[in-house]
């Protein structure tokens, strides 16, 4: 054999595979997020680990004392508090996490259309997510509810006639869901932009062969745009799930920061209450991810 043809085949040897290629350009993007990772919350993790197993007996040095799994028996047992506020949270979660995905896919539908003003109506439907940061949202709802009783976009409704008429109980079903729809638009402006991204990368000859085979537009809907975005939808899925979990109106974060804050100093409390909500949250986003992966199509593997 020359050498040249077995420098061929050692060439064709140390060719690596494509879906390697693929998980080394992956493992090389999220790089960063490592090192920041194992720089900045490694070792606070892990303190606060620690933390929920000890009780905090002085703030000024700091000094702990182990008290196993004191704490955790506390969140269940003893805390009137936590698993009400556990069980809203998650309900919520279960109610928002839809209908933001709907209303944001919907909106980016529309948005996505060749029709005269675009860019001012993508403009619009992000602006909240500019001007908007959840403490000045938290500002404008105490301010309204302080002046009106009400939520934003209800302070137009005459409650005591509303109730008078039809009733107390759905007076504030009405109430609330407008409440719910309020702070819904105002949390779909990245939403938007990841599913109008999804939208923009989906080629036209596909829509122009289905065209062509005399498909209508809830055809092409269910049987193009759906299956070619559902990795978006699943990216926005755990992102509006988080996003939900971690929300300036959570009565849980509000309530782990005032045992651990609030003059009580229940450090150690309060870091076992926010391991058991990253469990939840954590167990929450593995579910929706594992559902998401037996649904999404990825072009080119299957």
């Amino acid at each position: 054999m020359s050498t040249e043809a077995s420098r061929v085949i050692k060439v064709r040897r140390l060719r690596i595979p494509l879906h390697t290629q693929q998980a080394i350009m992956g493992y090389l993007f999220i790089t960063p997020w490592i090192v920041g990772f194992l720089l900045f919350l490694a070792y606070p993790l892990i303190q606060s680990f620690w933390l929920s197993f000890n009780n905090l007996e002085n703030l000024v040095n700091f000094q702990l004392r182990y008290i196993g799994f004191a704490n955790y028996v506390e969140a269940f047992l003893i805390d009137v508090n936590f698993l009400p506020m556990l069980y809203t949270t998650v309900r919520n979660a279960i109610i928002d996490v839809p209908l933001i995905i709907i209303f944001s896919l919907f909106t980016a539908i529309v948005v996505n259309q060749k029709l005269p003003g675009q860019g001012f109506f993508r403009a619009i439907f992000f602006l909240p997510v500019v001007i908007g940061s959840g403490l000045v949202i938290q500002q404008l709802f105490n301010q309204y509810q302080a002046e009106m009783g009400q939520a934003p976009l209800v302070r137009g409704i005459d409650v005591p006639t509303v109730i008078l008429v039809v009733g107390p109980e759905f007076a504030r079903t009405v109430l609330d869901l407008m409440n719910r729809l309020a702070l819904v638009l105002w949390r779909t402006g990245v939403q938007i932009l990841l599913f109008l991204a999804g939208l923009q990368g989906i080629s036209s000859t596909l829509y122009e062969a289905a065209r062509v085979d005399g498909a209508s537009e809830w055809e092409k809907f269910w049987k193009i745009t759906l299956p070619m975005i559902s990795p978006i939808i699943l990216l926005v899925a755990i992102y509006t799930i988080v996003d939900s979990f971690t929300d300036v109106f959570n009565p849980i974060l509000n309530y782990i920061k005032s045992l651990a804050f609030s003059g009580q100093f229940r450090m150690g409390y309060a870091a076992a209450l926010g391991w058991l909500y990253f469990l939840v949250v954590f167990a929450l986003m593995g579910l929706v991810f594992w559902i998401g992966q037996k649904h999404t199509f990825y072009a080119g593997e299957r």
